[in-house]
């Protein structure tokens, strides 16, 4: 007799039945269920997630290891490797990204009043990406020719309130950073953080407009003028706060509205940072602890989980 709930359990149990089935009847399958049901398609996933099983054969060979705790675990349909591959190849892919989408809005919740820096913006998102590496043998699709092997990208709008996502997509590898910004979803007020792979003055200038405040790292090539300096403490690590105009016939054209630029020296990692932003009315220093916050998007991308046997 099962003595408590399995760790397994106790994870998707975050995940109400109504809420999966309301995905379900938005996202309806061509034919009916036979024997493994969307859920029971979702668990199994879920648990090759969490236990970095390495195929479909070695998902089902490590839940029938224990057949006595599927019923805990969640499962009542008939598992198969047969049944997983079919169902992994008609039903609609768009039933995860909704679950998906669920959870993040659920999570963000959990830190809408945890106690926060009272000094930066409480809406705040770092933006960023990262490869997945996949089998050239089995994704011939997805060859990535800088790697030389099959890979897909995922790109990730990190909360910085609680460190959540917020948003995510996947794309093929060399989709570039910056395109990204067409498709990420602007809140009025909002702020994003981002590295400068995503500076393209065209699109920021759109986010601006949108009235969304964006904080970039600048690349050397642009070219500025000055139009007005503010004093700073250096002690603090700040080098130079200023008011530019873009001078360069493109850059001009794309973004003709003023920028912020913030030099900030970091002496943990001995560098010299250049930031552009549209916010002209937050003091510098929080503007370069908005982008030392970006960092935490990059940690999210590099957690591990650690395989453990309590899964089951």
């Amino acid at each position: 007799m099962q003595a408590s709930t399995t760790v397994f359990s106790q994870i998707n149990h975050a995940l109400f039945p109504a809420e999966f089935s309301r995905c379900v009847e938005r996202f309806p399958t061509p034919r009916p269920t036979r024997g493994l049901t969307e859920y029971d398609q979702f668990l199994a996933l879920c648990f090759g997630q969490l236990t970095y099983r390495e195929s479909l054969r070695d998902i089902i060979v490590c839940l029938k290891a224990k057949p006595t705790l599927l019923y805990h675990l969640g499962f009542r349909g008939h598992l198969s490797r047969t049944n997983l591959a079919y169902a992994n190849r008609h039903r609609n892919w768009r039933l995860f990204q909704a679950v998906a989408e669920l959870l993040m809005r659920r999570a963000a919740r959990l830190y809408q009043e945890d106690p926060s820096d009272p000094d930066l913006p409480k809406v705040a998102f770092a933006l960023d990406s990262s490869i997945i590496s996949l089998s050239l043998n089995l994704f011939p699709w997805g060859y990535y020719a800088h790697s030389k092997q099959a890979a897909l990208k995922l790109h990730l709008m990190l909360s910085l309130q609680g460190n959540v996502p917020a948003w995510a997509a996947i794309t093929e590898a060399n989709f570039p950073d910056m395109k990204m910004l067409d498709y990420i979803p602007v809140a009025a007020g909002a702020y994003y953080v981002m590295d400068r792979g995503y500076l393209d003055f065209v699109r920021l200038f759109r986010l601006a407009q949108a009235h969304g405040f964006f904080v970039v790292r600048n690349k050397h090539h642009v070219k500025y003028r000055v139009t007005a300096s503010r004093p700073v403490d250096k002690e603090s690590g700040l080098r130079c706060d200023q008011t530019i105009l873009l001078t360069s016939r493109w850059s001009a054209k794309s973004y003709p509205l003023p920028l912020r630029r913030v030099r900030v020296y970091d002496a943990e990692n001995q560098v010299t940072l250049v930031l552009l932003t549209n916010q002209f009315d937050l003091p510098a220093l929080v503007i370069a602890e908005l982008y030392r916050k970006r960092w935490q998007v990059e940690l999210f991308f590099k957690v591990r989980r650690e395989v453990a046997p309590a899964i089951v």
